[in-house]
């Protein structure tokens, strides 16, 4: 397994005209960030352990486990890992596989993640023909069946706003309102709601909802206690919690996160039980 750290420096996914190579990253030392950079193939980031976040011109991607950023050919992005954090990059030549022009969050089948954790162990110059191209061939075909998942969480690019994205993201647990945000921001109320709506194409509520969804189950699929995600997300009840995370997803945690992982044993837990 290589350190994520250095991998933009020591792996060239362009140099190989495979049609899908992998590697497979933990973050071993410190929070690790890559610079602003792109490639030729097109690119997967698949979370497998920790927080992990996709930075792309139009937003970002915060990444739980069992789902994938994909990233289409030669769009600038920037990819972060949380200590201890793991990942897989799934690389994809141009024209090998009918996926999005634009990018998308997709949810992971069990299989399809073993397919492209066993490609990582391969090397990137398979020969045409041989097992790991016949491997490639159905791993491809898989992955451009699966759906997508709304996790995106527009990042806005005005200067105010990214003021308050700055600090959600760094405090989501925060619950002040509109008019309070335009106060620290010397902005009236009215202008205010109305340049996050044009930014993001959402109202404050729901953006702030979409924030909470998402670092919910990057903590959720860490094995945080239920009790403890509500309480870090600013909820006055793990009820209330809940309740946001089925009206937002179709479903309560425990069983949403059975039923990304492929097995059922969570959706009959207690609330407080739901492991990673």
């Amino acid at each position: 397994m290589d350190d994520f750290a250095a991998c933009y420096t020591q792996f060239d996914p362009d140099r190989t005209a495979s049609p899908a190579t992998a590697v497979h990253l933990t973050a071993y030392d410190r929070r690790s960030e890559q610079p602003v950079h792109r490639h030729r193939k097109g690119q997967l980031l698949m979370a497998l352990r920790g927080s992990v976040t996709c930075r792309v011109p139009q937003g970002v991607w915060m990444v739980p486990p069992h789902c994938a950023v994909w990233v289409p050919p030669g769009m600038p992005h920037s990819n972060t890992v949380s200590l201890h954090g793991q990942v897989c990059l799934l690389f994809v030549e141009p024209g090998a596989a009918a996926l999005p022009q634009v990018c998308c969050t997709l949810s992971i089948s069990p299989l399809l993640r073993e397919m492209i954790l066993h490609l990582a162990t391969q090397s990137s110059d398979y020969s045409p023909g041989g097992p790991t191209a016949r491997l490639a061939a159905v791993l491809l075909e898989q992955l451009a069946q699966m759906p997508t998942e709304q996790l995106h969480l527009p990042v806005p690019a005005h200067s105010r706003l990214r003021k308050i994205a700055d600090a959600l993201a760094a405090d989501p647990s925060n619950r002040s309102t509109v008019s309070q945000w335009a106060q620290q921001v010397a902005m009236s109320e009215r202008s205010l709601a109305r340049l996050i709506k044009a930014e993001t194409g959402m109202s404050f509520g729901r953006w702030r909802q979409q924030l909470h969804v998402i670092a919910a189950l990057q903590r959720l699929s860490a094995g945080m206690p239920v009790q403890r995600v509500a309480m870090d997300l600013g909820y006055e009840s793990v009820s209330a919690f809940i309740t946001m995370f089925r009206k937002a997803l179709g479903k309560p945690p425990g069983r949403y996160l059975a039923e990304r992982n492929g097995r059922q044993e969570y959706a009959g837990m207690p609330h407080g039980m739901i492991p990673g």
